[in-house]
């Protein structure tokens, strides 16, 4: 089989796309931010959540900061790079609310008073980004939007 396609998705799924890995942000962007609480509120086995947070500390995603020196223990919190994932994972939770779920378990409210709607839009024109007004152009060497160029 030949190299899969390049791909910034498949690179961030290779660091975020495992189920506690993105939980563990939900729990963060929440201000859950000790390890105690994150197992928690996740469900995730001990060991499995320090393999996690540890893989999104080295990637810079989130830092690990002391809050408390005897005994020693920590903190996670967002990045910048971490704080940028945010909306990713409100979009995935609007989806969720819209075709899973019965009732959203949680709703967010935005400053200005309202229930949150993410809506992906154009930094450019401020447009709503709708899939019929996008266009691919693949900077891959050897790729065309539908696949592989013939050799």
């Amino acid at each position: 089989m030949k190299d899969p396609r390049p791909c910034s998705i498949a690179d961030t799924l290779a660091l975020v796309g495992e189920k506690y890995s993105l939980l563990v942000l939900r729990e963060v962007f929440l201000g859950v931010r000790r390890f105690d609480r994150i197992a928690r509120n996740i469900g995730a086995p001990r060991d499995i959540l320090t393999t996690r947070l540890r893989r999104l500390v080295e990637a810079g995603v989130l830092e690990k900061v002391p809050y408390n020196e005897r005994p020693q223990r920590f903190e996670y919190r967002p990045t910048e790079a971490g704080l940028e994932l945010e909306p990713v994972l409100l979009t995935l939770m609007a989806w969720g609310d819209r075709h899973l779920a019965d009732k959203p378990p949680v709703d967010l409210e935005h400053s200005c008073g309202a229930r949150l709607t993410p809506v992906v839009t154009c930094a450019t024109c401020g447009d709503k980004v709708e899939h019929d007004a996008l266009t691919p152009h693949v900077r891959a060497p050897g790729w065309t939007p539908a696949g592989p160029v013939s050799t």
